[in-house]
Parts: structure tokens; sequence; C-alpha cells
């Protein structure tokens, strides 16, 4: 089979293969990004970049429902969540296009000593490639690609294996939306090829979102080489629960954020941290709220848990729920798996030395922990190699602000879950990665800010 498939996770079924990119192709694309980058990049200004990029956000928002219908076949998206990442795409393509061009407006300094002017200009840097994952598949480009292209920079897009479907719709949206030939192009590379795009001097930088292991690969590959890198990577994020008011609301937003994409998001809570008094009641309302959501057609509009992404997927999840229990853990079943699908799970009685202890669960699992007070709640939410998003939830606004200071995390969010928006930053520390994608920040990754000192 061909590196590039659709094979629908919810039937099995292997729906169309892609051939890869010849190698004579690829050097072709690289080509044509950098002539693109060297027009586009030069000769227009920030608006008519950004207007280009909002036509790609309202095509987006004209095309839902054939965008929508993609991800669910590639990857098994619950249809009505894949119409709400198409939504949630469209607004940040918008949102750059409204910002962006002030972003990048000259920077004046006021200088110590001496005559003349000095001012910041933000030019863009040339040719960036993207590797993106399957699990957002219209999202992930959104928030790389739009900003990176309103600098100025041009874009090769490399898409997840097993989303050549909407990688290829994607790219019809920027032609369509006028986007300049070489300007953005979708390349179906192999890992072997991305190796020497890294590392053509043509290509000035490289944006990741996905495994820990592939960060680590492609930004050795890429600090050998001498280029920028910004990594979007794995999560275990911490979900910690220090009092409440109305713990069945509590309980309902844990379910709600750890379901999100079927458990398959990076910065979903995954690690549900609970003071003792409300331990006991806490798991039993998370896992009947769980317990309602039993995976279903991804087609339907009633779906809330669709299969995993692929068999890999559930193998590999299968794989860490049986080491987990074989050190210890206890497993709490709502339901039973069915191929890829499977049915939300708890655990609890997390030994220090389990191995689930400090592993990303890429799956409807919920981890339970137990804690004497607020200072162990944050030596267990801060002891992963993990430092992604980060929820706290309490009645109390001083811990709420004293936990949220101490939590080693790029993101915190108190007392709500699923608040993402185009205007708020997103990435993290430590092993999740390094830069920062959407919100004003987005616009500082690949961008040369360029000093012009005159007398």
């Amino acid at each position: 089979m061909s590196d590039y498939a659709v094979v629908n996770p919810a039937t099995g079924e292997t729906v169309k293969e892609y051939p890869t990119i010849t190698d004579d192709e690829l050097r072709d694309a690289i080509a044509r990004a950098d002539a693109a980058y060297r027009s586009w990049g030069r000769t227009t200004t920030p608006e008519e970049r950004a207007a280009i990029i909002r036509r790609v956000g309202d095509l987006h928002s004209e095309r839902r429902d054939e965008l929508a219908a993609i991800i669910v076949r590639e990857m098994g998206k619950p249809i009505e969540q894949a119409y709400g990442e198409v939504d949630f795409a469209a607004d940040i393509y918008r949102y750059h296009a409204d910002t962006a061009p002030e972003l990048l407006k000259d920077q004046p300094i006021d200088l110590l000593a001496g005559e003349g002017t000095a001012v910041i200009r933000h030019s863009p840097l040339g040719v960036i490639l993207g590797i993106m994952p399957w699990n957002f598949p219209y999202y992930q480009v959104a928030r790389f690609a739009g900003p990176s292209l309103i600098i100025g920079n041009s874009v090769l897009l490399k898409h997840a294996p097993q989303c050549p479907e909407s990688a290829l719709a994607i790219e019809k949206i920027y032609r369509d939306a006028g986007m300049p030939d070489g300007a953005y192009i979708n390349i179906f590379a192999t890992n072997e090829q991305v190796e020497w795009v890294i590392a053509d001097p043509r290509v000035q930088g490289v944006s990741l979102t996905g495994s820990e292991r592939a960060g680590s690969a492609v930004a050795a590959i890429a600090g050998r080489n001498l280029k920028k890198v910004a990594l979007e990577l794995g999560g275990s994020d911490p979900f910690i629960l220090l009092s409440a008011d109305d713990l069945d609301k509590v309980a309902e937003d844990a379910a709600a954020a750890r379901l999100d994409n079927s458990g398959q998001s990076c910065n979903a809570a995954k690690r549900f941290i609970v003071v003792d008094d409300l331990y006991e009641p806490f798991v039993a309302k998370l896992t009947a709220k769980l317990a309602e959501s039993q995976p279903s057609d991804p087609t339907r509009e009633d779906s809330k848990l669709g299969p995993l992404s692929s068999a890999t997927a559930a193998h590999r999840l299968q794989e860490q729920l049986d080491r987990a229990v074989a050190h210890g853990a206890s497993l709490h079943a709502t339901g039973e798996r069915n191929g890829n699908f499977f049915a939300p799970i708890v655990l609890t009685d997390i030994a220090e030395d389990n191995p689930a202890r400090r592993e990303e669960f890429f799956g409807p699992v919920a981890s339970v922990y137990r804690v004497a007070n607020e200072d162990e709640a944050i030596e267990v939410a801060n002891d992963i190699p993990f430092g992604l998003g980060s929820y706290v939830y309490t009645t109390d606004p001083e811990q709420a602000q004293r936990v949220a200071d101490k939590i080693d995390a790029g993101m915190v969010f108190v007392n709500v879950v699923l608040a993402d928006g185009a205007e708020l930053p997103f990435g993290g520390v430590k092993r999740s990665g390094t830069g920062r994608e959407m919100g004003r920040l987005a616009t500082d990754e690949f961008v040369n800010k360029k000093l012009i000192r005159v007398v």
C-alpha cells in the first residue's frame, strides 16, 4: 500500500491511495516555492497577502460540508466535531487576516544616543516546511500556514500520510483563493525526502506538530543544518481539582475535556489530580459521565465518540492499557472494545513506578490520582516530561492564581475546558515543544526582525 492512503478507521476500508512525490518533483516544488517567496514575499504588502488568507478562510466556510466529510473518512472524527474544526480553521485564517498587517508594521526604536532613526522591520524568511499531524487536519494547517504566508514566506506542506484527501482539498482552496503559484505547495513526501528538504539551503525553517519522537528527529536534522524550528508536540495535561461548588458540572467538564476528538487531542485533560475529600465522588461521577458517550458511527449527527484514527493507534493504546494493569493499575471500563472503537476507560491506583504515570494516552482513557493537598497536586502535575496545557478547578481565586503560577505548562485554563480561541497563543514547554502558534505570538515565529538604522 502507498504511504499516503485514506483508510476509513470505522470500517477498515482502503478508500483511495495516492503516490508519493518523486525526487525530481520535490526539487521542482522547492524551486517553485523559493521563486514564489522572492516575488510574493518581497513585492506584495501584508494587506494584500492578508486579503488572500481571508479568502482562504471564507472558502473553508463555503466548503464546510465537503471538508467535514473528508476527515470523517480519513481519521474517524465525529461529524459534528468535524464541522467544528472546519469552522475553527476558518476563524483562524480570518483572525490573522485582521490582525497580522498591523503587527507587521515597522516598530520604531527610541535611540539612546546619536542622530537618525532605527526601526524593526518584519520581513519573511523564505521557504518554510510544515509537517502536520492527522488529528486536526485543517486546524493544524491553519494555525501554521496562515500567519506564515501573511508574513510573506512560502510554504511546503507535508501532511500526515493518512490525510491525503484533506491535504489536497486545502491546497485547492489556496489555489482558488488566488495564492500565487508556488506560495503554497502540498507535498506527499517520505520521511527520507523530508530530511533533505530541511537540509536544502532555500528552506529557512520547519514547523512540526506531532509526536515527541517525530519532533526529536526533525529538531536534530534542523539543528545540524542550522534551521529555525517550531515544535508542537505531545502532552499529558493535568486537570487539578481542589474544590467545587458543583461537582456534577466539574465531572461534565472533565469528561468533555477528555473525550474531545475521541480522546486524541494533544492538549486534552488526561491526568485528573483530585484532593482526597473529593476523590471518591469525583471518580464515580466522572466514570458515569464518560459512560454516557459510547463509541458510534462517526457519520451520525449525535456521535460523540468515534473510532481511534487507525488500527495502529488502537493496538498502541491497548498495549499501554495492558502494561498499566500489569503494573498494578485498576481499570474501570464503561463498555467493550470493538476493533478501533474504544469505550471510555478510567484508570486509578497508578503507582509511582507504573509506566502509565508518565505516558500520554491518545484515546478515551482518563487517569485519576488522589492527592492530599494543593502542594502535592502541583508536584504530581509537574512530575511528567510534558508541559503543554493544564486545567485548574477551584472556588478560591487566590488559589487559582497561585497554582497557575506553579504549573510547568505553556497554557493554564481555570474553571473552563475547550476554551481555545484563534486569539489565544498555543504551545508548550519541556518535551511538549517550542514556539507558539495562534494569537499575536504566531507572527513572531517565522519572521526576520530586521534592524534598519539610518543616519
